[in-house]
């Protein structure tokens, strides 16, 4: 008798020898850059709570009071019972922040750009997406259903060419800050070609809110661009703010599209209110607290400057995340365990979330941080790699 899924085995051990399978590691202590793996005491590198919010006694407090007024789940969909005043509250502060008529809430972020591009886009349309741009973004264009098409990363010449050749609505997408690699959009650029070819540009600034420009607008503050250059605008929650979830922000007719029409916003369970109570409050310290930006430049710079001072092949990169290339999968695998070894969390990134030959090792950084833990991952790193050259 043949067993279920027997025929799968194969490719499991395929992935295996390639150096690319994947495992999970199981976190017995808050989130912070100091974590506990499996007994273990170990300085995070790997974590994307750029703000050090994640744990925050401010945000803490924010939920579990949360929890006291409305309870765990949220018990339905927005468009049913699950819409709270929390979330209301949310949704109108992440406006005013980002400088929007509107903003709308999703469970994910991953759940926020399918549903936008196929509530924007059908048959007949076309969508523009970075080659290195984010899996959900690259999935919500092939599920919408319009015409599919990826311009080279960072190369507004090669989309305005693409452009040129486009019939009924035009979407443009790009991340933000590209999370595997650091580097900026040219979003100036994009909004100039999405205006030369009237066509929408959407952003997803996962990596950008909260952490880039001087008051944590993301890229659009870094390039000093409006609701009228960049139409749509998709920010997460999880990273930046600390918290969990996602939004949308635009006009009044995109935002009332959207709940009209995008089925992940429409056919899912709201998030627990008790969590945008906690996002009301990382909110208030992203705004008010500009020590936290001003620290992760700082962290970043000393990094670069002194993995470039060992040799090591850092990527170009502005942000707080700082990958190193490796180039083999197995050879990075490799070393993120004699980093762990060492008592860093450091992860090996491979195919397919970055393309073949370019496995990397992606250092990000924390407004905890400290210039004795930066001190510290370069000593190691210079044993480790620089020592086996």
């Amino acid at each position: 008798m043949t067993h279920a899924f027997s025929q799968l085995a194969p490719s499991l051990d395929d992935i295996a020898r390639q150096g690319l399978y994947r495992s999970r590691r199981i976190i017995a202590s808050p989130q912070g850059i100091n974590l506990e793996i499996d007994g273990r005491k170990l300085i995070n590198f790997s974590s994307n709570d750029y703000l050090g919010l994640a744990n925050h006694p401010d945000v803490v407090n924010a939920f579990k009071s949360g929890v006291d007024q409305y309870g765990v789940g949220s018990g339905s969909a927005h468009l049913i019972c699950g819409h709270s005043t929390a979330h209301h509250a949310l949704e109108e502060e992440l406006a005013a922040f980002t400088g929007r008529d509107r903003a709308l809430l999703f469970s994910t972020g991953y759940m926020a750009n399918i549903g936008v591009i196929s509530a924007l886009l059908g048959r007949g349309d076309a969508v523009f997406e970075d080659r290195l741009n984010h899996a959900s973004l690259l999935d919500g264009g092939l599920l919408s259903g319009a015409r599919f098409k990826r311009y080279a990363h960072a190369d507004p010449a090669d989309l305005e060419a693409n452009l040129s050749k486009a019939a009924g609505n035009k979407l443009i997408v790009t991340d933000g800050v590209f999370s595997m690699d650091g580097d900026f959009s040219p979003l100036d650029e994009l909004a100039a070609a999405a205006k030369n070819h009237d066509a929408w540009l959407m952003v997803d600034d996962a990596h950008g809110l909260g952490v880039i420009g001087e008051h944590g607008g993301g890229i659009l503050e870094h390039y000093g661009l409006g609701q009228d250059d960049v139409p749509v605008l998709m920010g997460t929650l999880g990273k930046g703010f600390g918290t969990f979830g996602a939004f949308v922000a635009g006009s009044e007719v995109l935002i009332e599209t959207l709940i009209q029409k995008a089925r992940t916003y429409m056919y899912t369970t709201a998030l627990p209110a008790a969590v945008a109570e906690a996002t009301r409050a990382s909110l208030k310290i992203v705004i008010e607290e500009n020590w936290r930006r001003d620290k992760l430049r700082t962290l970043s710079e000393r990094f670069r400057l002194g993995a470039e001072q060992l040799g090591l092949q850092v990527m170009a990169s502005a942000s707080a995340i700082q990958p190193i290339l490796i180039g083999d999968s197995q050879k990075a695998v490799d070393i993120s365990s004699a980093l762990l070894n060492a008592g860093f969390l450091v992860s090996a990134i491979r195919p397919p979330t970055v393309p073949q030959g370019s496995a990397r090792l992606r250092v990000t950084f924390s407004a905890l941080h400290e210039q004795q833990h930066v001190d510290q991952l370069l000593d190691a790193l210079a044993k480790i790699i620089v020592g086996r050259k």
